[in-house]
């Protein structure tokens, strides 16, 4: 899946109406910081391999269970030297593969250690998981921020990380920027690491059937099914439910199958993560673990929320893609060891590009979208989960962006409002950066934009996967320097540093 969004028609503009002309202010002074976050294949990742048929597990087990003990020894042992010091914990892994293939055994005859081992490494393989881009940043603060020189702050950066087919993930980077706005980043170790899914993921009956009727998965089979469960349940108690249902609904079962593989998507589309302290923050991965995630996870928007408690949770709203359709979902975590993941829900859920707000606004929660694919859009919502309302705030209006206009990440909290990175495209699907500001109080007022590209791809950046492109999900303000991490082309990452106050004063105002 080409990483930016689908190209829009542009139409040539009238002679009748003029292009609104740059206006002649001073020219922002941005700092390009020449660090340059490239994609590295010796960054490989462990993961399950799938045989295509039943059949072919069954032959593949046939053959290491006809090796005799001695065999399976030394050939264990040559795996194990060969792959035992690119992961950790790999013969933990191993096991569990062993575990998940263990039911297409013909007899429950004990095994040795070694041959469990050496069965589970058939079923594995190596992925690298940003062999081909890692692109797409975006910037928050990291959590814990003790043991720093005055006036630094430790920060995350979490990149879309695309290897082999084009499937993209999640991957983070850690880093110091200090007083003076000098960044200074964390070398990442070689070792990637996916987490522990939580087996005991509890979802809400009501919310459940909320979103199964949003995609039109409803009748008696459901209604079988919810009838049976209780208030809150887990996956496998859905599963139980199900199969049972379905085999009491036996002469109708071929009808009500494709429902039942719906709800099972569902609630695999809603799941919990976790991973070992012990692992750093470059070591982990947030792999696609759902069926809506098949085909990757596309530009996660970060950002630092602030509940009306005090309490500060994380928020990342990106998108879930299978291979065919796009699913806008979210996640949130307090310490990045732990993350939930979640549909987002609601008529208004459509296309890409949702960003989070820091904060509520008027006592909602309030997003930026993007669902026609050229607009920005404002939505509110008393649940974070569910979306019905949107209100159009901007359109493309300047040259560089008539093709289309997408937010870059979730709007930034200043004195003089909300400021929004945008990215603007347009001759030849040239991608931009620019800015407007909204009202603090009435977000869907735009009291200031700006006219020209606050940053347009140079010589060095316009190369790449996909040309002529800088992008960003998400920036943040530190000491009156607006920090912005972008994509070079879709390849490789970097950053700029911008005087706030600069932006500001080269906005129109409206």
């Amino acid at each position: 899946m080409v990483a930016k969004d689908s190209d829009g028609a542009a139409m040539a503009p009238s002679t009748d109406h003029p292009l609104p002309a740059p206006s002649p202010r001073t020219p922002l002074q941005v700092r390009r910081t020449g660090i340059v976050l490239k994609p590295n294949n010796l960054r490989v990742v462990i993961r399950p391999f799938e045989p295509a048929s039943s059949q072919r597990v069954e032959r593949i087990l046939a053959r290491v269970l006809a090796l005799s003990e001695p065999e399976v020894d030394r050939l264990l042992a040559r795996v194990m030297v060969e792959f035992h010091d690119r992961h950790q914990k790999i013969h933990s892994f191993f096991i569990k593969r062993y575990e998940q293939v263990k039911s297409f055994l013909l007899t429950d005859q004990q095994l040795s250690e070694n041959r469990r081992t050496l069965i589970g490494s058939y079923f594995t393989q190596e992925y690298s998981l940003e062999s081909a881009a890692l692109f797409n940043p975006s910037m928050v603060w990291h959590p814990e921020q003790s043991n720093l020189p005055e006036g630094s702050r430790r920060f995350l950066v979490s990149l879309r990380a695309t290897g082999e087919g084009h499937v993209s993930s999640i991957t983070f980077r850690s880093g110091v920027v200090d007083a003076a706005c000098r960044i200074r980043m964390d070398e990442p170790t070689r070792f990637v690491t996916t987490p522990e899914t939580i087996p005991h993921t509890r979802y809400e009956k009501p919310l459940f059937q909320r979103k199964l009727s949003e995609l039109g998965i409803d009748g008696p089979f459901v209604g079988q099914v919810l009838g049976t469960v209780g208030e809150g349940f887990t996956l496998n108690e859905l599963e139980s439910v199900v199969h049972r249902v379905l085999t009491q609904n036996r002469p109708r079962q071929r009808e009500h199958e494709s429902i039942m593989q719906g709800m099972l998507t569902l609630a695999k589309a809603n799941y919990e993560v976790e991973y070992s302290p012990d692992y750093e923050i470059s070591e982990r991965v947030i792999f696609p673990s759902s069926p809506a995630e098949a085909g990757g996870i596309e530009d996660a928007r970060f950002v630092q929320f602030q509940e009306e408690d005090g309490q500060t949770i994380y928020f990342a709203t990106y998108t879930a893609f299978d291979g065919k359709v796009v699913l806008p979902q979210i996640l949130e975590t307090t310490n990045f060891l732990q993350f939930k993941i979640s549909t987002l829900n609601g008529p208004e859920v459509r296309n890409k590009g949702f960003a989070l707000f820091p904060r509520k606004v008027r006592g909602l929660y309030a997003m930026l979208s993007r669902q026609d694919n050229e607009n920005i859009f404002l939505m509110y919502s008393d649940n974070l989960h569910f979306w019905y309302t949107k209100e159009l705030i901007a359109k493309p209006t300047y040259s560089w962006e008539f093709v289309q206009l997408g937010n870059c990440g979730s709007p930034i909290e200043t004195d003089q409002g909300w400021l929004v990175l945008t990215h603007g495209v347009g001759p030849m699907r040239k991608y931009a950066l620019g800015a407007f500001l909204l009202d603090r109080d009435d977000p869907s007022r735009v009291i200031g934009r700006l006219a020209a590209p606050l940053l347009e791809p140079d010589a060095l950046e316009r190369e790449g996967y996909v040309p002529n492109v800088v992008y960003s999900c998400g920036a943040v303000v530190h000491n009156g320097q607006l920090i912005i991490p972008y994509a070079m082309s879709d390849y490789a990452s970097t950053f700029a540093v911008v005087e706030l106050d600069q932006i500001l004063a080269a906005m129109e105002r409206y």
